[in-house]
């Protein structure tokens, strides 16, 4: 399913932005006015027109004000009941009547400039928004040139600059620019840093979004990014460390983490430790899923790929077992019609062909077939690659006549669906072609055509 165009509420094409935003404009107080007007100094003389003035003035301001600390608290409700779109609609409207309140230069402006640009990221998966609301934020941050009178002002604005350096750095790291992600992610680290010293003996803001283990994360994956392996792999180690101190060694929290180093290891080459990374994801997975969930179905086929990419003999019968089981957990707990069923079965399947266990191979992928026609449509362009898949195994086993019929309902699909002039189309007509000529051929042509020859007639193709 394809996600939905990116859109960033602007002036231009977001009504209810729009509405707010002329709303703002209209009440918004001068920056060099708030401070003054919302709180009036001593000792100087005012005619009572002033002072009502200004009365009427605070008056005003304070339904604003008021209304933005319920958006806030309805925003976390939203938040907590998993409203992801409503949540994120609250965190526009906290934006406008901060700006309303506080004026748009203002530091607390660009806090709520924060939330929202966090919010497009965490609940909406959208990191362009993400990005064009943190740079507003961080330019409003950046260029403050008020006076923080206190340490809780000072902690909010720390809270701020971690937010929003998070989140510049993971939007990046969604856009693939692993450098920009990892150069935003490093300041966020050392503004949480700086909070983390400014609270100690006290209390850190309220409802601090970004933990330091997202953080930790977050630039374990940017190292990973930038290929560097060994600080990737610290980083995730230190990750690892802050979940098991706060939430235990059996938490699902772990998987992810061990799978991801589980990837590093193998990018390392040091197979046995990426296996045994990995043996502990499916332990845990075990143990708070059950052995037929589709969380262990997954780590299951994750450890027999690691079984496979180590090269070991003695590990290939284990990585078969693991294959067998990840189908078994898939097909319980999904149903054999479900894609990540259909996707470990192909998975199975190539690993079987590429250690010449033909037979089981054509077996499993024919069983398949049915299943593949009710999830994907018998007319659709994985089950064409299976009868492809089917054909290229019969061609293998020496079996001419099934192979090349399996390949005419294969170029039947590809035609209805691409046309006959698409690649895909004039490659597997020019392969049976090929076959075809073989059959018809003297016997001396046909034992040339035996198991093993497949490679041989592609590249005869390609050339």
């Amino acid at each position: 399913m394809r996600a939905s165009p990116i859109r960033i509420p602007t002036v231009s094409n977001d009504t209810e932005w729009d509405f707010c935003f002329h709303l703002s404009q209209q009440t918004k107080i001068p920056t060099y006015q708030q401070t003054e007007e919302l709180y009036p100094t001593g000792g100087s003389e005012e005619s009572e027109e002033d002072t009502k003035a200004k009365e009427k003035t605070i008056d005003c301001m304070s339904l604003p004000r008021e209304k933005l600390v319920q958006s806030q608290k309805k925003t976390a409700q939203l938040i907590k009941e998993k409203m992801n779109t409503q949540a994120n609609q609250e965190l526009i409207r906290c934006v406008i009547l901060s700006r309303i309140t506080f004026g748009e230069e203002h530091w607390k402006c660009a806090q709520a400039l924060a939330s929202l640009a966090y919010g497009y990221l965490t609940l909406r998966g959208l990191p362009a928004q993400a990005k064009k609301h943190a740079e507003s934020a961080k330019n409003t941050l950046l260029t403050w040139k008020g006076k923080t009178t206190s340490d809780k002002e000072k902690k909010e604005i720390l809270d701020a600059l971690v937010m929003l350096y998070y989140t510049l750095g993971v939007a990046w790291l969604l856009q693939n620019h692993g450098r920009e992600a990892y150069f935003n992610l490093q300041k966020a680290e050392r503004n949480m840093k700086e909070l983390k010293e400014l609270c100690k003996g006290g209390i850190c803001p309220h409802g601090l979004q970004v933990s330091e283990k997202d953080l930790t994360v977050a630039l374990g994956r940017a190292s990973l990014a930038i290929h560097r392996l060994n600080l990737a792999l610290a980083y995730f180690e230190k990750a690892v460390g802050n979940v098991i101190a706060t939430k235990g060694d059996r938490t699902s929290d772990l998987v992810t983490l061990y799978e991801e180093m589980a990837q590093i290891e193998q990018l390392r080459r040091n197979h046995d430790q990426a296996i045994q990374y990995l043996q502990q994801a499916h332990s845990i997975c075990i143990s708070l899923f059950t052995e037929v969930s589709p969380q262990t179905a997954e780590a299951s086929v994750l450890l027999a790929k690691a079984y496979t990419m180590s090269g070991e003999a003695r590990h290939m019968d284990v990585a078969e077992i693991y294959f067998i089981k990840s189908i078994s957990a898939y097909q319980t707990a999904l149903g054999p019609e479900d894609c990540q069923t259909l996707m470990a079965i192909e998975d199975f399947y190539k690993w079987l062909i590429h250690n010449g266990k033909k037979e089981e191979a054509y077996r499993l992928i024919k069983c398949s077939l049915k299943s593949q026609d009710i999830s994907y449509g018998n007319c659709s362009e994985k089950v064409a690659e299976t009868y492809y898949n089917m054909g290229k195994t019969c061609f293998a086993k020496g079996d001419l006549r099934k192979a090349i019929r399996l390949l005419r309902k294969c170029l039947m699909i590809q035609v209805l669906l691409y046309g006959s002039e698409h690649s895909k189309s004039r490659g597997t007509k020019n392969v049976l072609t090929l076959l075809q000529r073989v059959s018809n051929s003297s016997s001396r042509w046909r034992r040339k055509a035996t198991p093993g020859r497949w490679d041989s007639v592609c590249k005869v193709i390609e050339a």
